[in-house]
């Protein structure tokens, strides 16, 4: 798996702890995005346009709150953040809405719990054909039309 990574200056240690953890869990290839931008949507973007061009499989980005970078994320055609913040929310967002980027805060959630987040993240699939599909479609479609 290929994961693209990145975060405002506020998240940068949360981004560099959050890396040393997916490698030791062996995620696969993480590409750092960077972090010394003070307008997160930037990062954001650059992640959410490697994603959606699916030369990344995933991506995680992490502000203050989250909630901006998720925002800037979903400017992007193709690009599916999800704001998460407990584990379930986190695989729901791939399980039930095949996002393919996670948000998180770096002043909202904790260490630990960022860890437990991209562990659900990323160790789940959407299933096509589930009763989630014809939601996923909706979106997509609608996705699909912007230009």
């Amino acid at each position: 798996m290929k994961i693209a990574i990145g975060c405002d200056p506020n998240a940068q240690e949360a981004k560099e702890d959050l890396i040393k953890f997916m490698e030791a869990k062996g995620y696969g290839e993480i590409t750092d995005f960077g972090s010394d931008d003070p307008i997160y949507a930037n990062t954001a973007v650059k992640v959410a346009e490697a994603v959606a061009s699916k030369e990344y499989d995933r991506g995680i980005l992490i502000c203050g709150t989250g909630i901006g970078v998720s925002i800037a994320a979903n400017k992007v055609k193709g690009a599916y953040a999800a704001l998460v913040s407990d584990v379930y929310s986190a695989q729901r967002a791939r399980l039930s809405n095949d996002a393919n980027i996670a948000c998180m805060g770096a002043f909202t959630t904790g260490g630990k719990v960022r860890e437990l987040l991209a562990e659900a993240f990323l160790s789940n699939e959407f299933v096509p054909g589930c009763s989630s599909q014809p939601k996923v479609d909706a979106f997509v479609e609608y996705d699909n039309t912007r230009d």
